[in-house]
């Protein structure tokens, strides 16, 4: 896999664990998908961030839950590249939007903003300082896939194509439509309604895997959930859904093999 340079405007350009439990993160994230993780100190108080990385290079991130968070369950977080934080977070709001933190510098590393969809899914924009976010990705025990999961696709769609300037194009799948993230005349996400009820609007994290049966026991034998047992997709590859002892879900995929 090519080093990744560079990330085109609205493409998901990194994904970060928010959990309470960061050590246990590691050891799971760490046995399952052959990560190293670096501790990085934040201050003075014992504070870290953890950064993972496959072969010396950007996965992921592992952060520790912020007080106002207690007693939430981890999550999956997705980053969107964007060319200028300040002047994409400035359309937010005019888009139906609601940008909750930032825009704000990450010391040298990049500047970013966390906003809200109208239709309730969080995700993050990240302007590249001293890094793009993942620099290894779509290979076994990288990020292979991100997806917006919205019960109402016309305005989330509608509202990130004001917003970051992407497209989107149907693709016909075995149970309906599927929309594909477009960037840079590439496709480089997706976009579904709730498989079921009850299901709130956020970004999926898929993590690539060359046996996913394998990679679903592996990770039950560390603690993890099954929340959906291994499946296939038709033209896309074998899919399962798990949350981590902390209950952050993610999804493992087997691709397809190239025809």
């Amino acid at each position: 896999m090519p080093k990744i340079e560079a990330y085109t405007q609205g493409t998901p350009s990194y994904v970060e664990l928010t959990t309470p439990d960061q050590q246990a993160a590691k050891a799971f994230y760490g046995s399952l998908f052959g990560w190293e993780i670096e501790e990085v100190p934040l201050d003075d108080q014992g504070n870290v961030y953890l950064a993972a990385e496959k072969e010396g290079d950007s996965v992921a991130g592992i952060a520790g839950q912020m007080p106002e968070l207690a007693g939430h369950p981890a999550f999956w977080g997705v980053y969107l590249a964007v060319d200028d934080v300040d002047a994409t977070a400035a359309k937010v709001a005019g888009a139906g939007g609601n940008v909750e933190a930032g825009p704000f510098d990450v010391m040298e590393l990049g500047r970013m903003a966390s906003i809200q969809d109208p239709t309730g899914a969080r995700v993050n924009l990240w302007q590249a300082g001293q890094t793009i976010g993942t620099t290894r990705a779509n290979e076994p025990g990288t990020p292979q896939w991100n997806e917006l999961v919205s019960p109402d696709l016309p305005t989330a769609t509608k509202f990130y194509t004001d917003v970051l300037g992407v497209e989107w194009e149907s693709m016909s799948m075995e149970g309906g439509d599927y929309l594909c993230l477009v960037s840079g005349g590439r496709q480089v996400g997706g976009a579904m309604v709730p498989p079921m009820e009850g299901i709130p609007p956020h970004w999926n994290v898929y993590f690539g895997t060359d046996d996913t049966d394998a990679g679903v026991a592996r990770a039950v034998e560390l603690g993890a959930d099954v929340v959906a047992p291994a499946f296939d997709v038709p033209g896309v590859g074998r899919l399962a859904v798990l949350a981590d002892p902390q209950g952050a879900m993610f999804n493992l995929i087997q691709p397809v093999p190239p025809s």
